[in-house]
């Protein structure tokens, strides 16, 4: 590989192609026909079946026309290259022939003059410029024509130092020419030839890097493994390689040297154009010998050329470039150097559409392009051309600084862009390449607060409010010292110079806009946006200065503004504002506390007493207060609810007066709706405040009591409020309840804070249902069902609507994944993921997914609870026959299916969930029995087809145990049932036995008999539930126990009494038989007795207990019999299950008699057998899985 200033001429030095050509001897004229039939060109005139007719019409596949000039050229070489140059002359527009005589005594100078004289002077066109569909076609093939001749001659021809040397000679002195045509179709020509070439010399050092390598392999092999022919052959097809590369490359020299370095400069800018896009190829293709500063020059140079047409073939090309990541190194030199003229020409080569699809790029949510878009517009807009004579008219116009042109000028921008909430973006895309600007506070505050002078435009209301917003988020950026929200992964460590920086600004800025901010508020205390956007100013200030730089009168002014805009204003975006300003000016950290909590004070003091006598005017009044009564309680109530939320009034006790104006409220239901919203925001803010400082100190026993009297009070209203005839009031005593039931919940006592557990309240089921039928009722509505009775909604108010009713969604939705709301509550929510998926999908999910972490068997008795209720409101509609090929029972489905993917693949986690689903919808599809009597399906056994999706989430070994609890619900008629109305069935049950029956684990593992101790052990380990109702104690302790088969087996301890322990030591066994009083280890009363634990049954599993406690006996005679007498050898036989070898060998009927007395006495372990299916039959121990298979017990909960 070669990557020099340019390739080195090796072998054949071809440095006078251009000048001369050796006359050619006189080979033998064979004359005849081409092999493709195509005549050669013998002076006669043109052939219509001529190379250059074959390409222009385009009909023949080039790689045979190819290959058919291959063969000619291997039969008689002069005449096959007559063709071909013939081929270029024509393809030039030239009528001339070039004849074999001239061919073999004249020099390509006296060629091309002679053909010179052939040009039809009346036209200047020729076939590459000819306009309509043949001639576009024209170009393509004759490209093509040229690759696929490299192509299809790289391994032999080319390397014959005879038809290299001749094209190139040609295209170079055709390339020369006075002719345009001549030039022009030559140097395309040459062009892709050398774009052929580069291709081939990048095929060899490829095969040249695989021989070195085969070659340095096989060296370094010991001497007798080592294959001397092999290396011979390995260095001579190097050599043979490197020699090839060498020819290459003196080729692409002679071309690059010869036609490029002459024609990339060329008068015409469509030959200049297409040099510098095939360049650009050789750099992608051959980075290595042609991505350098040497070749890299020609593109620089280039991007100032005069037509736009050859400055967009360099941007194209230094785009392909900049796309492949490993070529960066490459290109930073070049970038470095050229980088004003690339700035420079993108400005120039794009039209004024294309410059606003740029200026809009400063909105960009990525921040590297917003700043390479700002630095742009900065370029076209921003930038100064004459510094000095716009600072002289600034002075003679009386500014201080020259920028007030360019901040109107970025005002208009901003305002014209249409995208006014998102200025904070525009200042920073622009804050690298425009701080200068974007840091002339003085200038902005000149422009609010003088007036115009002569040749000044008035700013308007627009720009003002536009002005002052761009100011304060330049304020923003200079304080925090980096993007905004959504730009960037999020704050960076600054370094010292950045710091420093971030300093010197946060100081310039306050000293700047302490004495200015006061006269701003002081000019616009009327216009509230003005005002909220002022107001901001001060959290960004370095409020040291106030007392350090002896500036309180400043501060007293600031005050005494807020004050007035407090009074003046009744918008909550105002009061938050002022509040919050209060509060930053409050801190304890500055010494200026004292002076503002004064000033604070004195306006709560007299707010209070407003607010006080309004309401004893309200209260008297009742019914016949008047709009002004309403006015004063709520334009006051709303200053104090500001406040309140960020300042501790709980002093000035204004949970009493809010509680009083509710509880009028709700008894005489005239309360006006925004007294009542505020009312209820003011209450909470007073509970949290008070919360607050009982958790910060050490609270007395009254002061609890106190507190839960206050709370409990106030729960109560906001439950009554939930059923207020007005929305507002709803949708914020919903929000408030899921707050305060959030706060004071069971977490409230954790981290030490066991003192408050008087405060926690658990909702009653009456406040989970109505919290749940407002989210039903409020949330899940269709858009356009909304607000019909008046004009249509924008998309603004829709898109303002669904944000409430999302966070209406996600605040029930946080009361449900903290144990708060009872799980099964959640079914309703769950079962709108498919209908509402757009608005509230991401929520369901989130949902979803936090309450199978919390309790995986619980949420998926909630996902089949949910979708029960579906099936259910499906019934109801249709009625029992439902068209199971409808879109509602399609729709059922695919939730169902999507609430399987949601288990994930990792089936032994999800085990015992996925199987208390499908014994919830078996129970649920056989719990209603078809009033018609029992030869016709249960009206709900449709829903078993729905059941199927989920079949696939089950283990093997489950299946089987799963379907085995399906046929207790089934007769023998349902069995034989083949009618589509069973079809449900059917499915269902193919569903379980697909790769249940194929099981190579079998179902009556030891692992059964402990399974119990590690379901008590598992529930044990849960997290306490801290409301659960009678109804799912009983379902848990009948399904949830009963895991046998639900944990993994290979995981669990296996007790003493297993087959495998047979197997070993068959003898022990005998001594193991526990006496009649005693009960068996491993079992679940042994288990239960052992460790002390206490399990709360129902009472199926209390019936079946004592059928195996009055069996046992039995079962152990028995035992003890067959060991003592009938089994005389004992168990050491080879069989390795002795008990059973004659029982394999009885009739069914002895078999069900034996199983009868010998159930639930010991754990056999049975490993599948292909060779003993009757296995099948036998009856396990109670405490096994497949206990539960048997008929006899169809009234016995499902013992897992």
């Amino acid at each position: 590989k070669h990557s020099g200033p340019e390739l080195k001429n090796r072998k054949h030095s071809r440095s006078h192609w251009a000048a001369s050509k050796k006359a050619r001897r006189s080979p033998v004229d064979k004359g005849g026909r081409r092999p493709n039939g195509v005549a050669h060109q013998n002076g006669e005139g043109t052939d219509p079946s001529t190379l250059f007719e074959v390409v222009k019409q385009g009909k023949s596949a080039m790689q045979s026309v190819i290959d058919d000039w291959i063969e000619a050229y291997k039969q008689d070489r002069d005449l096959a290259l007559l063709d071909l140059i013939n081929f270029f002359i024509h393809c030039s527009g030239c009528k001339g022939t070039v004849r074999i005589e001239m061919f073999r005594n004249m020099q390509n100078a006296e060629i091309i003059r002679k053909m010179t004289e052939e040009f039809d002077e009346d036209s200047g066109d020729y076939p590459l410029t000819m306009a309509g569909p043949q001639w576009k076609k024209f170009r393509y093939n004759f490209c093509e024509f040229i690759m696929v001749l490299i192509r299809q001659c790289q391994y032999s021809i080319i390397y014959d130092e005879y038809m290299m040397d001749t094209v190139i000679s040609l295209l170079t002195g055709l390339s020369d020419s006075q002719v345009r045509a001549f030039r022009h179709t030559s140097t395309l020509a040459a062009m892709k030839l050398m774009t052929a070439l580069v291709n081939v010399a990048l095929n060899l050092s490829i095969n040249q890097d695989n021989t070195q390598r085969q070659y340095e392999a096989e060296r370094n092999k010991v001497a007798g493994k080592r294959a001397n022919e092999k290396l011979e052959l390995l260095l001579e097809k190097r050599k043979e390689l490197q020699e090839n590369q060498d020819e290459i490359e003196n080729m692409m020299n002679s071309i690059f040297k010869g036609i490029f370095v002459h024609r990339y400069r060329d008068a015409i800018a469509e030959i200049r154009a297409i040099c510098i896009e095939e360049i650009g190829v050789w750099m992608k293709l051959y980075s290595d010998a042609f991505l350098n500063d040497s070749y890299l020059k020609y593109v620089g140079w280039t991007l100032h050329d005069r037509q736009g047409e050859v400055r967009l073939k360099c941007l194209k090309a230094l785009q392909t470039l900049q796309t492949l990541r490993e070529l960066f190194p490459k290109l930073e030199l070049f970038t470095n150097r050229f980088k004003s003229s690339l700035h420079s020409l993108s400005c120039d080569a794009l039209s004024n559409d294309d410059c606003e699809n740029v200026y809009h790029l400063v909105y960009s949510a990525h921040r590297p392009v917003a700043v390479a878009a700002g630095e742009f517009l900065h370029r076209k807009l921003f930038s100064r051309h004459d510094p000095q004579a716009e600072e002289a008219l600034a002075k003679r116009r009386g500014r201080n600084s020259p920028n007030g042109n360019l901040i109107r000028m970025l005002v208009l921008f901003f305002l014209e862009s249409e995208l006014h909430e998102h200025a904070a973006y525009l200042v920073d895309s622009l804050w690298d390449s425009s701080q200068e600007l974007l840091k002339d506070w003085d200038c902005m505050v000149e422009l609010l607060l003088e007036d115009p002078v002569q040749g000044e435009e008035v700013l308007g209301d627009r720009h003002e409010n536009a002005l002052i917003e761009l100011m304060v988020c330049t304020i923003r950026q200079a304080a925090e010292a980096h993007p905004p929200v959504g730009r960037g992964t999020g704050k960076r460590v600054l370094t010292a110079k950045e710091k420093k920086t971030q300093i010197d600004d946060k100081n310039r800025l306050t000293e700047h806009l302490i004495v200015a901010l006061p006269m701003l508020l002081s000019k616009y205390q009327a216009d509230s946006e003005k005002v909220a956007n002022l107001l901001q100013v001060p959290l960004y200030f370095d409020l040291e200065v106030y007392s350090s730089g002896r500036m309180e009168k400043h501060l007293d002014a600031l005050l005494k503004q807020i004050r007035v805009v407090v009074e003046k204003h009744a918008e909550m975006e105002v009061l938050e504002a002022c509040s919050k300003t209060y509060s930053i000016l409050c801190s304890e950290e500055y010494t200026i506390m004292n002076r503002v909590d004064i000033a604070r004070s004195q306006l709560i003091d007299e707010l209070m007493d407003r607010f006080a006598h309004s309401v004893e005017d309200l209260l008297q009044e009742g019914d016949e207060a008047d709009d002004d009564d309403i006015y004063n309680v709520l334009s006051t109530l709303k200053k104090l609810t500001a406040f309140h939320n960020a300042h501790d009034l709980t002093k000035w006790d204004l949970f009493k007066n809010c509680y009083r104006l509710l509880k009028m409220g709700i008894e005489q239901g005239s309360m006006p709706e925004q007294i009542a919203v505020q009312a209820l925001q003011c209450s909470h803010y007073s509970i949290l405040w008070q919360l607050v400082k009982i958790t910060e100190g050490c609270p007395s026993k009254d002061d609890l009591v106190a507190l839960r009297r206050v709370v409990k009070s106030f729960l109560a209203v906001c439950q009554q409020c939930l059923s207020n005839v007005n929305t507002p009031v709803k949708e914020q005593a919903f929000m408030l309840l899921c707050d305060l039931l959030m706060i004071f919940s069971h977490q409230l006592v954790t981290g030490g804070r066991e003192a408050l557990q008087p405060l926690v309240f658990n909702p009653d089921s009456t406040l989970q249902n109505e919290l749940l039928n407002f989210v039903l009722d409020h949330v899940f509505i269709d858009q356009d069902d909304e607000n019909q009775k008046g004009d249509e909604e924008d998309e603004a108010n829709k898109i303002e609507a669904l944000h409430k009713r999302r966070n209406l969604l996600a605040a029930f939705c946080k009361l449900i994944i903290y144990d708060i709301v009872d799980m099964p509550a959640a079914a309703d929510i769950f079962k709108q993921y498919m209908k509402y998926y757009n608005d509230y999908g991401d929520i369901i999910k989130e949902t979803l997914s936090k309450a199978r972490h919390m309790d995986k068997i619980q949420c998926a008795k909630t996902l089949i609870l949910s979708l029960q209720q579906l099936f259910n409101e499906l019934i109801q509609d249709q009625g029992p026959n439902l068209d199971r090929t409808s879109s509602h029972v399609s729709g059922i489905k695919e939730l169902a299916r999507r609430f399987a993917l949601t288990f994930g693949l990792d089936q032994i986690k999800t085990r015992e969930a996925v199987a208390t689903l499908h014994k919830d919808g078996i129970e649920f599809a056989f719990k209603v029995p078809n009033p018609k009597g029992p030869e016709y399906p249960p009206p709900n056994l449709a829903f078993l087809e729905v059941l199927c999706e989920f079949s696939s989430k089950l283990l093997r070994q489950d299946k089987k145990t799963v379907h085995s609890y399906l046929e207790k619900f089934m007769t023998e008629y349902m069995m034989e049932r083949r009618e589509d109305v069973w079809l449900p069935l059917i499915a269902y049950r193919n569903s379980l036995l697909t790769g249940g029956d194929d099981d190579r684990l079998s179902v009556t593992t030891g692992a059964s008999s402990t399974s119990k101790a590690s379901t008590v052990r598992s529930k044990r380990g849960r997290p306490p539930q801290h409301k659960r109702r009678p109804e799912e104690e009983s379902v848990e302790g009948s399904w949830v126990m009963r895991n046998d088969t639900l944990q993994t087996p290979g995981a669990l301890h296996t007790p003493q009494l297993t087959s495998t322990v047979l197997r070993e030591n068959p003898r022990q066994a005998v001594d193991h038989i526990p006496d009649q009083d005693s009960s068996e280890p491993g079992s679940e009363p042994d288990y239960m007795h052992k460790y002390g634990i206490k399990i709360q049954m129902s009472w199926l599993d209390q019936q079946k207990m004592e059928e195996v406690n009055r069996k046992e006996r039995g079962g152990m005679n028995y035992m003890k019999s067959r060991s003592g007498g009938v089994r005389q050898r004992g168990l050491m036989e080879d069989d390795a299950e002795p008990i059973f070898e004659d029982v394999m060998m009885s009739s069914r009927g002895q078999l069900e008699d034996m199983n009868e007395e010998f159930e639930d006495t010991m754990v056999i372990d049975l490993p599948a057998s292909r060779n003993r299916r009757e296995r099948a039959e036998l009856r396990p121990d109670f405490f096994d899985s497949t206990a539960i298979m048997e008929d006899d017990a169809v009234s016995a909960p499902l013992r897992y």
